[in-house]
């Protein structure tokens, strides 16, 4: 199944609510901000002062509400995904998203891939400077129910040196980083895949953990904004499945050739995430 975030097929308000861009002011050393709330839920930034490299842990902890969902690096046919920024000029940039295992929601022809449950979304950072640090970031999510809330919030934390632990916060991001899916391995790879020539199709061929029977949920990435999801004639024997998995249609001349596209696959309570390129 071809999802395309940027097609709507629920209400989206615009407007987002004072009280969700309200910023968070912590106190001149926190590694923890306030927490920003809307109508759907609430989040907050987490930090940990810079290593001696430069490099800051951090985080961002999303909590929907009950019956609410927040969303996935390409959320489905209706989601917003997840956008973190740092002002320009602060002396500190922004390496990479992390992004925990997520779930599939369906409501009808609709389908959402994101979390209906508190999430933390790793931070990797690099502060540019000696000394302390300021971060001065801005966080734009979507949280929906019935209908899609745009949330927004400011957070700015002062990071001190790194004189003492701060257990808490260190709980936080140990926790987001086990939470995500894990590089290959010998026995949870994609061993082989191929393109049909009319790009309707991805073949795959993969090395599953265990000797179980039911086939892995798969979420394939294309080109931004775009996840396929639904496998044809999947089979599996042992620790090997084989499937198809439809591609509908991709952007206008859209070149292939020498892109790498993102498999995520979950089997039972293991997930494992890679890359796959085109020739």
């Amino acid at each position: 199944m071809m999802i395309i975030s940027s097609v709507p097929r629920r209400l989206l308000i615009a407007v987002v609510s004072m009280g969700a861009v309200l910023a968070a002011h912590c106190s001149a050393h926190a590694e923890m901000s306030a927490w920003a709330e809307n109508e759907g839920g609430r989040m907050r930034l987490v930090a940990l002062a810079p290593d001696a490299a430069g490099k800051i842990r951090a985080a961002l902890q999303i909590e929907p509400k009950a019956g609410w969902i927040t969303y996935w690096k390409e959320p489905g046919n209706s989601g917003i995904p997840p956008q973190f920024t740092i002002a320009a000029g602060s002396g500190v940039t922004l390496d990479a998203i992390g992004y925990p295992v997520p779930k599939h929601f369906f409501n009808g022809v609709v389908e959402d891939i994101g979390y209906d449950a508190p999430v933390t979304l790793p931070l990797s950072l690099k502060a540019a400077g000696k000394g302390e640090v300021e971060i001065d970031a801005l966080a734009f999510i979507g949280i929906c129910k019935d209908i899609c809330i745009p949330f927004q919030a400011n957070f700015q934390l002062k990071l001190g040196p790194a004189i003492q632990s701060h257990r808490q916060e260190e709980a936080i991001l140990a926790a987001a980083d086990a939470s995500l899916p894990k590089a290959p391995s010998a026995d949870f790879d994609v061993t082989a895949h191929a393109m049909a020539a009319d790009r309707k199709t991805l073949s795959l061929t993969l090395a599953l953990p265990g000797e179980g029977t039911g086939a892995p949920d798969i979420i394939v990435t294309g080109p931004s904004g775009y996840a396929f999801t639904k496998q044809i004639g999947g089979k599996r024997d042992g620790a090997v499945f084989k499937t198809d998995v439809a591609i509908g249609k991709l952007p206008k001349d859209y070149d292939i050739s020498g892109k790498r596209w993102g498999v995520l696959v979950i089997n039972g309570e293991r997930a494992m995430e890679t890359t796959v390129p085109f020739e």
